[in-house]
């Protein structure tokens, strides 16, 4: 496939960039990877808000800018190209702003999304749960009706920027006598409410950016409901296609690519470069080619979404390609580098700041994040391929 980009998305791009660029320069952040979710700066994502780049294709009586996805593609790419802290905003522009859209009230759409716009309203992700992860129909987080209230009990895993967040998106059962796809509801509440208990989950790279939530007898309004109750599985589903879309599922990871490539031209062995290792050329070769299909991949999903049609089994080949890409990055950075490279940023010997480490560690878990690489394949045979579920 051969396209091209217009000259208004050309010098879109080059807005964004020279944004960033000044960012750095005025040390308003260092890149960093994986920054989309564990970089939290509420003054980043108040920048980003003036100049319109949150709900960027939300209609404009919401306070988007109705403009295409393939021009959010291209902001999210230089995000991600420069690890810029973007986390804040992240989770809310990516995928909540757009079900609400899809699903929510009129007062809905107007409380919550210019909220979104302008920056204010974080929104983090409580979906897994204990014994529910990739097979999330079985969550046991409850809602229960209670006049024109709902009474949650539960636990939430993984909650997405829980601790940063002021507002939860969450899912429960709302009816435990039907199938249990079909008993499934969404809600957004605000995360003081009382009961609700956010405990910061310390991963294997020190990131604080993932969550236990507790939900103990926790009142919430009726208009916190999004869509249809029983239908939010549906809906969930939906949602899910634009979270596993995203070009973070390919560049989250791309400081350290930079990173690499810029190292073995610095660094010598017997007086040569190591870019002029016949081996490390190829390695480096192939990583190029492989992060070039995987763009590819994504702006073709973001031309389905264009149509108007969520990127079901596109989202899948795009993540499961993405995911598999960023694993291999990881490794191959820590093989060029050597020892050395297995140092974090706080030993002054660590080459590339330090990135290598983080990726490794973190990458290892990309194939559960968002749909697990199996869960991925199995909609791809079925859904793309039509082959049987047995």
């Amino acid at each position: 496939m051969d396209f091209r980009f217009t000259e208004e998305q050309e010098a879109f791009r080059e807005e964004v960039r020279s944004f960033l660029e000044e960012e750095i320069r005025n040390g308003s952040f260092e890149p960093h990877c994986d920054a989309w979710i564990i970089d939290y700066s509420p003054e980043f994502t108040r920048k980003v808000a003036q100049r319109g780049w949150i709900g960027l294709t939300w209609p404009k009586e919401y306070g988007g800018q109705g403009r295409s996805f393939i021009d959010r593609l291209i902001l999210t790419e230089e995000m991600l190209r420069y690890g810029a802290p973007a986390a804040c905003h992240w989770f809310a522009d990516r995928q909540i702003g757009g079900g609400v859209l899809a699903h929510g009230t009129e007062e809905q759409k107007r409380e919550l999304l210019p909220k979104i716009v302008k920056g204010e309203a974080y929104v983090g992700l409580g979906m897994s749960e204990p014994e529910a992860g990739s097979d999330l129909a079985s969550l046991k987080t409850r809602a229960v009706k209670d006049g024109d209230d709902y009474i949650i009990d539960g636990q939430k895993m993984w909650t997405s920027g829980g601790k940063y967040m002021n507002y939860i998106y969450l899912v429960a059962r709302t009816d435990s006598t039907v199938a249990k796809h079909r008993g499934i509801s969404e809600f957004i509440i605000e995360k003081d409410l009382p009961g609700v208990t956010v405990v910061a989950t310390i991963d294997i790279t020190g990131s604080e950016a993932w969550n236990e939530v507790f939900l103990d007898s926790v009142r919430v309004p009726k208009k916190c409901l999004i869509g249809a109750e029983n239908g939010g599985w549906r809906q969930l589903v939906t949602q899910l296609d634009y979270e596993r879309s995203g070009m973070e599922r390919l560049m989250g990871n791309y400081p350290l690519f930079e990173a690499l490539t810029k190292f073995t031209k610095e660094s010598k062995r017997n007086g040569k470069s190591l870019s002029e290792d016949p081996l490390i050329r190829s390695k480096l070769a192939q990583l190029h080619i492989e992060f070039e299909v995987g763009r590819l991949h994504m702006y073709r999903v973001a031309m389905v979404m264009d149509q108007g049609r969520a990127p079901n089994v596109e989202a899948a080949m795009s993540k499961a390609y993405a995911t598999a890409f960023e694993q291999r990055l990881a490794t191959v950075a820590i093989e060029i580098m050597g020892l050395h490279g297995q140092l974090t940023a706080e030993s002054k010997w660590a080459p590339a700041r330090g990135l290598a480490p983080h990726s490794y560690l973190s990458c290892q878990g990309y194939s559960l994040q968002a749909g697990s690489s199996e869960v991925l394949r199995n909609i791809i045979a079925m859904r793309g391929l039509g082959l049987p579920s047995e």
